[in-house]
């Protein structure tokens, strides 16, 4: 039977790879956002600037702040890497949200696996270039997406074996049997897979399972209970997968942003580090809107974890804020061991 030996957790904000002295190019995005989600409120900049404005966040902006983040990520996600390959193993779930890039309006599934033999991460043509360079990512396309197009190879007995047993648990997960067409071709897998194998498993990956998590669109996106109920589900599949084979399991995204939150951050990390269950599950729906949604491919992995002995040991928390308003990521990076 297989057995779970690693989870682990990391943001994947587009400012681990963006300069510091480049991330106003992420806040003149925001200044142009009408739909700021704070706690149970949406706002413009400028209504979330009168509402929260502070000197903190001025003293947090600041060139050497933003610096020191910076670096405390890097060597953060530097330590996941090690781990990752010191513990080398045989397969990796990679639960992430799909943001529109795998899925579209016409069919976006709660949950989803993908279980193909392979799948590739594509090269991105000028005019995707273009857009990410104008939504202030042109840093960080290298971290998610390679200059020639990558094939992955895909644990799909296991992919297949998560989807049968999670039905025989009463979820209905989708089953993607191939990358969907686009206008241009196949389409992309997600930035959130992308970052994994390129930043964490530094481009040498093992196998991998991509796990698709609709966090962000309306009306279908799972409560954090289901989501959490949906990993222990997936949790009891791969430990009843009938190979003899080392997994670990990976949650790409979160925590707060693109207004941080540091008590939402603080409040969800005690409850993952303390295995509760409750405060998980009981965190209103208004705290995971916009990208706070991320925060449940966490609870995924810790409903995953939460059968096995492994515990969760958080490694760094950055609040890393890009303007006055107190807009930005909160980078938060965990292994349970």
């Amino acid at each position: 039977m297989a057995e779970i030996i690693l989870g682990m957790g990391t943001t994947h904000g587009p400012l681990l790879a963006t300069p510091p002295d480049a991330w106003d190019g992420r806040a003149e995005v925001d200044r142009k956002n009408i739909g700021l989600a704070y706690r149970d409120g949406t706002y413009s900049f400028e209504e979330l600037f009168e509402t929260r404005k502070d000197k903190y966040f001025d003293e947090q902006n600041s060139l050497s702040v933003r610096t020191e983040n910076f670096n405390r990520c890097q060597v953060a996600l530097d330590g996941l890497g090690d781990t990752a390959e010191a513990a080398a193993p045989d397969v990796m779930v990679i639960v992430g949200d799909d943001q529109h890039e795998w899925f579209l309006d016409a069919v976006q599934p709660s949950f989803a696996i993908y279980h193909n033999a392979q799948v590739t991460n594509y090269a991105l043509d000028e005019e995707t270039k273009d857009w990410h360079r104008a939504f202030g990512r042109g840093h960080s396309m290298g971290m998610n997406h390679p200059e020639t197009d990558q094939t992955y190879q895909v644990a799909d007995a296991l992919a297949v074996h998560m989807i049968e047993q999670s039905i025989l648990e009463d979820f209905d997960t989708a089953s993607s049997g191939a990358q969907p067409m686009g206008d241009k071709g196949p389409r992309n897998i997600g930035h959130a897979y992308g970052f994994v194998v390129r930043r964490i498993l530094r481009d040498k990956p093992m196998p991998i399972v991509p796990v698709l998590i609709n966090t962000y669109f309306p009306p279908n996106q799972p409560t954090a209970k289901r989501c959490y109920d949906y990993g222990k589900a997936l949790g009891r599949a791969i430990k009843s997968w009938d190979t003899k084979a080392q997994v670990g399991v990976a949650a790409s995204g979160g925590m707060s942003h693109f207004v941080i939150d540091e008590a939402l951050d603080k409040r969800l990390i005690d409850a993952l580090i303390n295995r509760d269950e409750a405060a998980l599950t009981s965190e209103p729906e208004y705290s995971f809107r916009s990208g706070n949604s991320e925060i449940k491919n966490w609870i995924i992995v810790a409903g995953i974890c939460a059968e096995t002995d492994m515990e969760m040991t958080l490694h760094d928390y950055v609040p890393c804020y890009r303007s006055e308003a107190g807009t930005g990521s909160g980078m938060a990076f965990a292994t349970w061991r």
